[in-house]
């Protein structure tokens, strides 16, 4: 796998590393996760929202043609 990272990047990696105390992996894995955890919610809203759309009848063409 080969990552590349532009230099304003590469410049806060460095910067928060002092501040946070932290070592480079750890802060891109905290990064990753909260990226990751967003992109779930963005898919999931998507689903829902995709799913409403082929389900959106209104009470008159849900029920039109029911017979009870």
């Amino acid at each position: 796998m080969t990552i590349t990272i532009n230099n304003d990047n590469l410049d806060n990696i460095e910067i928060f590393k002092e501040i946070l105390k932290k070592d480079e992996s750890s802060m891109i894995n905290e990064a990753l996760e909260v990226y990751f955890q967003a992109q779930h919610k963005i898919l999931l809203e998507k689903n829902i929202d995709d799913e409403n759309t082929m389900t959106n009848l209104s009470y008159d063409e849900f029920w039109d043609d029911m017979d009870i």
